[in-house]
């Protein structure tokens, strides 16, 4: 069975945008992007809610994207993808299809499918409410050395407790901490 791992990139207090919507604060050198080449291994596809969606499409499959890290590039944009999405008309970014309904069953379905894991990068809101559902197996968060004091908070859409367990943590020589969690009591 495939599993479902969320990697999400986040502040040290908490916030995986700044009150502005921005970005700057993430701390991406090469030791990351082998970091990312390395997670993009394991799956099979990429999950995404709209504004994710809409960010990464925009981004990757641009001589900009090539350029700057060639190998994430080509799995961003040659993987399969889905985009859970009511109000996004069509997705453009090759292979992409978009769930409107049905979400939970649909990715069920899809876990119960042979190959590689999916993968929700990015996409805080989306995380939340399949965690909320059980469909989550693991959620990894990469904390950025930094305090923003105001943003968006990760898991602002949680509205309930969502216990996690700690399964590794791995230190980065720029600062960053990658923490892994799966949730306890599925």
């Amino acid at each position: 069975m495939r599993k479902i791992f969320a990697f999400i990139m986040t502040t040290l207090d908490g916030y995986y945008a700044g009150p502005n919507q921005e970005f700057d604060f993430w701390v991406v050198d090469e030791e990351f992007n082998r970091f990312a080449a390395e997670q993009l291994n394991e799956a099979g596809t990429l999950l995404f809610g709209r504004v994710t969606y809409e960010g990464m499409a925009a981004y990757w499959p641009t001589p900009a994207a090539e350029q700057d890290d060639p190998k994430v590039a080509a799995k961003m944009n040659h993987l399969p993808k889905i985009v859970v999405s009511t109000t996004l008309a069509k997705a453009e970014w090759a292979n992409t299809r978009i769930i409107r309904d049905d979400v939970g069953e649909q990715l069920s379905e899809l876990k119960q499918q042979p190959g590689k894991d999916i993968a929700i990068l990015g996409s805080s809101q989306l995380t939340v409410s399949l965690l909320k559902t059980g469909l989550v197996d693991e959620v990894r968060l990469m904390i950025n050395p930094v305090v923003l004091g105001a943003g968006t908070s990760v898991f602002s859409a949680a509205g309930e407790r969502i216990s996690l367990k700690l399964l590794k943590t791995r230190p980065f020589d720029s600062g960053n901490v990658l923490l892994s969690y799966e949730p306890v009591g599925r």
